[in-house]
Formats: C-alpha cells, structure tokens, sequence
C-alpha cells in the first residue's frame, strides 16, 4: 500500500512538475499582441518558382522556422503600385484608388505616373487605410522605407519614419536603417516596419524570368534576406518580431513577335485619352465612339476587351471612375500598345497580365512568436496581409477586402 501511495506520490508530482515546466514554455512562447513587431520586406517581382530553381537558403530557412504559403495571387492587374498599395490597405484597386502605375484621375483633374513625385506625395490620390496609418491612429509608431503610399499623407497621417524613394541607394544600408529603426528606445521604437527592394523586378524585365540572370539575381537577394536575419538576431527582442518577406507579383517572358499594335485596328485620334501600359490598357474614346472603337477591338486576336462595367467579376476591377470605358488586356506572354514595338521594351520580362494566371503569382514566407513553425500554407492574397498583420498586433481593422479566414490558419 506504501509503494501503491508513493507511486501515486511521484506521478502526480511529475504530472505537477510537467503542467510547471508546459506553463513556463508557454509563457516564454507567448508574446502578447502590444509587445510583438512586424518587420515585412516585399522584394519586387519574385515569382512563385523562383525558390524552387536556385539555392535559398535563408527563405528556407524561414519556412523551417515558420510559414510558407503555396503562392500569393496578386490583385488585378498584377502591377506594381496597384499591388503594393493593396498589401498595405487589404483594398482591391478598384477600391483604394491606384489603378494602374500610371492613370487619369477624373475627380482630381490630375494624372497619376509612378514616377512623378508631385503624384507619389499627393495623399489626394491614396484611398483606403494604408497599414501604418492603422497603427499610427492606435499609438503605435509605424515606420516605412520605400513603400507605396508611405510617402504621401493619407487621411493626414504618415509613419512616423519613412524615406523618400531612391532606386539606387543601397540594400545593405535599408537594412541599416531597419535595425537603426529597431534600437531606438521603446517609447520612439516603430513596431511595425514595411520595407521594398526593387529586384529581382528589374532583372527580370532586362533579362526575362527563365534566364540565367535572373537565378543570379535570386540567390543575391536571398543572401540579403540572410544579413537580415543575422542582424535581427542580435536584437534583445529579437523573439518579439515576426519578419515576413513576399512580393507583388510575378513575371513572364515577352517578345516583340507576340505584339499588338492597336492603332492598327482603331485610330489613336478615336480616343481622348488612354493610360496604363502594356499588358493593360484603359482607354476613353471621344463622345459617340464608343461603340465603334469597342466592336472594332472586339475582332483582334491575342487581346481582350472590356466595356469597364462588363470587366469579369473575378478580377475586382472596372468600377472605380479612374478606370478607362474600355479595359484592353493582351493574352498571356503577349503585349500591346500603340505603334510599332519597340524591340529594346518588348524583350525580356514583363507583369500585369490576368491574374489568375500562373506566372503572375508571388511569395510568401514568414517566422516569428505570431506564426506555426515548419508549416505548409495554401494560397492567399495580396490583400490578406492587411487582416494578417492586424490581428498579430492586435490592431483594430479598418474594413477591407482581404479574409482574415485566408491566413489565420498559420497562426499559433
């Protein structure tokens, strides 16, 4: 009977001693959400395969350590601004404003280019909550280098650090400034940070997605994801932030015999404006051709057409009154434009096609206190990551198109 009772003794002893030691893993692994940070870096233009082609390691590495997501649809069309924009608002396009890298905007009286810095600085243009102006108007300090958006004031509010865009300054020293950011004291620290690299993007255009540049390129910014990583190691509260590294969109290959001249089938001199650029077209034709300029494009091979209200549901587009009356995209692999192509631009790579459509899809990696470890996700979107970041900062949202539903499947 005594060894009976010790026997019990020390099982429930051990059974205590397990429930202590569980509690104090527990604890050391939970971080609540006011005390964790996100530091989000997008590299421009990664496709989804390009990991799976060449050595990287240090995505690897965080998808060991964290979450890998199948791949990342882009929201419509899979350009640039318009998909950055929808990273930080969880807004499709054709709800935040940014229609297109370049567009006209009726209510402003103003076009829109990509690289015209009286148009980037103009809040006027931005609709939408971007992601720091969440967290700024809840106290939390937010910080931006290179983000579209950061650069203007939407709804008055800016983060509290941000930089304006410089194409060439270097990798290495954005990282600089990220940790920078990171060791200020806490009561100025920014806990949210959104950060760009232009590549692989650039190399992509120049050289084409399959191309033996292009890995290159890949395996370089993989490495700058792994100085990154070392740099963030050294921080106290290193086991604080979550780091999540995606993109906006893919890229396919392109070639001056896959062109479309539309001039070809309808006049320039139809139109009274047409914006965008190649794969996507938003054109406006003068009063009374409409129609004409419509059933005429209609009969061209290798495009598709759309008056703006009959734009296929699925691609979220055409209601927004910055959008041309007719929607002309190129097929996939194909380009269009005005004239005859240009060999040097219609060489290489290019984006903005439908995008359902394989070659446009993008990344998503992550690791951190919020995220499962070693985890396979299926695929989300774009405009997901505005719910994701909000529910791992416990912020409250601002109504968005991105599901919360998509993502908190690789949450612990």
């Amino acid at each position: 009977m005594i060894y009976i009772m010790r026997i019990r003794f020390f099982a429930l002893w051990a059974l205590m001693a397990l429930t202590i030691v569980s509690c104090n893993l527990a604890s050391r692994n939970t971080i609540p959400a006011t005390q964790q940070y996100v530091v989000m870096l997008s590299m421009d233009g990664w496709r989804w395969d390009y990991s799976d082609r060449v050595p990287t390691p240090n995505l690897d590495y965080i998808a060991q350590q964290g979450v890998q997501a199948e791949y990342v649809k882009p929201a419509f069309p899979s350009k640039t601004f318009p998909n950055h924009y929808s990273m930080a608002t969880g807004l499709y396009p054709d709800n935040h404003g940014i229609v297109d890298n370049n567009f006209y905007c009726p209510d402003l009286d103003l076009v829109y280019r990509l690289g015209d810095r009286n148009s980037v600085e103009n809040g006027a243009f931005y609709g939408g909550e971007p992601i720091w102006v969440t967290a700024e108007k809840q106290d939390v300090t937010s910080a931006s280098f290179f983000w579209v958006g950061s650069e203007a004031p939407v709804q008055g509010i800016q983060p509290t650090y941000w930089k304006r865009y410089d194409n060439n300054f270097p990798y290495t020293q954005r990282i600089d400034t990220v940790i920078h950011w990171l060791t200020l004291p806490e009561e100025v620290r920014p806990r949210l940070i959104t950060f760009y690299y232009n590549e692989p993007d650039s190399q992509g255009h120049r050289t084409g997605p399959d191309s033996p540049e292009i890995d290159e390129k890949v395996m370089e910014m993989d490495a700058l994801v792994g100085v990154l990583l070392e740099r963030l190691r050294e921080l106290e509260h290193y086991h604080k932030i979550n780091l999540i590294v995606t993109s906006d969109h893919g890229m396919t290959e392109v070639s001056p015999e896959r062109y479309v001249d539309i001039s070809q089938y309808t006049p320039r001199d139809w139109y009274e404006r047409s914006h965008g650029g190649n794969p996507i077209l938003h054109v406006t034709p003068k009063e009374g051709m409409l129609d004409s300029a419509y059933t005429m494009l209609k009969g061209v091979e290798n495009i598709s057409v759309w008056k703006k209200s009959d734009v296929p549901a699925r691609l979220n587009y055409g209601a927004n009154p910055r959008i041309g009356e007719l929607v002309i995209l190129a097929d996939s692999t194909w380009s269009l434009g005005w004239g005859k192509p240009r060999d040097t631009y219609y060489t290489g790579g290019a984006h903005g096609w439908d995008n359902a459509k394989k070659d446009m899809h993008t990344i998503f990696y992550a690791m951190g206190p919020a995220f499962k470890e070693s985890y396979q996700h299926g695929p989300i979107e774009v405009v997901d990551l505005y719910p994701l970041i909000t529910r791992i900062m416990g912020l409250k949202p601002a109504p968005v198109d991105g599901k919360l539903e998509r993502v908190k499947g690789m949450l612990k």
